[in-house]
Formats: structure tokens, sequence, C-alpha cells
């Protein structure tokens, strides 16, 4: 039998300048996600679209969400393959297409997770858990676009072994 997670978050939008959404440019797009217990993070849209810079917008927190779930599962398969991951960091990319109406969607998303393991023995079985993350990544099997993965593992004393694959 299948269980259910339930998630609650707040979004308050705090772009009034005054006037509310008089015009295109009467308001900023501010806003802040907020969740019980736990620190605000202020969001915007993205420049492109009136945005603050210094604020997180949506199309970001997708690319973190997307890395954040493939990194959480992939330590934990590392844990039961008895890989021991000493670092892991990831500079993930997204493409949005744009259309005429001004209406978008992703087109993919590239994880590009940099990971070191303790073994120089078990690079490779490290490298290839990346392969069944898509299997149990909740974000990743939600999406509609294709999420790839690019590695590169090396380990602790030895150089980056460079070696991607999707």
């Amino acid at each position: 039998m299948a269980k259910e997670h339930h998630y609650r978050v707040q979004l308050t939008w705090t772009g009034n300048t005054g006037t509310g959404t008089s015009s295109y440019r009467a308001y900023l797009r501010d806003h802040e996600v907020s969740a019980e217990g736990r620190p605000a993070i202020p969001g915007s849209s993205d420049p492109a679209f009136r945005g603050d810079p210094a604020r997180w917008n949506p199309e970001q927190l997708l690319l973190a969400s997307l890395a954040q779930c493939h990194m959480l599962w992939y330590l934990h398969l590392a844990t039961t393959a008895g890989v021991t991951v000493v670092a892991y960091r990831d500079e993930p990319t997204g493409t949005m297409v744009e259309e005429a109406t001004g209406a978008g969607h992703f087109s993919e998303v590239t994880l590009r997770p940099r990971v070191t393991v303790a073994d120089p023995a078990q690079v490779e079985l490290a490298e290839s858990l990346h392969g069944r993350v898509g299997e149990f990544c909740f974000i990743a099997r939600s999406v509609n676009f294709p999420v790839h993965h690019r590695p590169a593992t090396d380990a602790t004393g030895t150089a980056d072994s460079g070696t991607l694959h999707d």
C-alpha cells in the first residue's frame, strides 16, 4: 500500500508598492516562501520578467529541488552499496523555452554532480549509482521533461576523472 506524504508552505506577495497591480510596472514581483519553523526564502521572478536578481526565482528553485533530491537519493544508494562519499557538489543547469504567448516550459535539466569517494577502487561503482537515482527521486519522477546527469567521480587524493555519463 502506498503511503502519502503531505506538504504545506505559505506564499506571501510582498511587492505591493502602494497601487497594487494597477499596471504591469506598478508592482514588484517580490514574495516570500515560508513554512512553519523554517526561515523564509526571498523570492521574485527571473530578472527577464522584471524580477529582483538578488532573490530566488521559481526556475532556480526547481533546479535546486531536482539537484537536492538527486543528491539525497544518491547518498542513500551509496550508503547501501558500501560506498563512502566524502564530498559532493553539483552545478545543475536548465533550459526553459519561452513561447510567443509568454507561456513557457522547461525542456530539460542537466545535473552535474562531482563526487569524491574514500576508496579509489569504488569510483566505478560510485559513478554507476547515479543511473539508479532516477528510479527513486520524487522530484525527477514528477516532472515532464528529461533530467540528464553528467557525473564525475574521483577518490580522495586522485585527480578528477572527468568521466561524463548521461
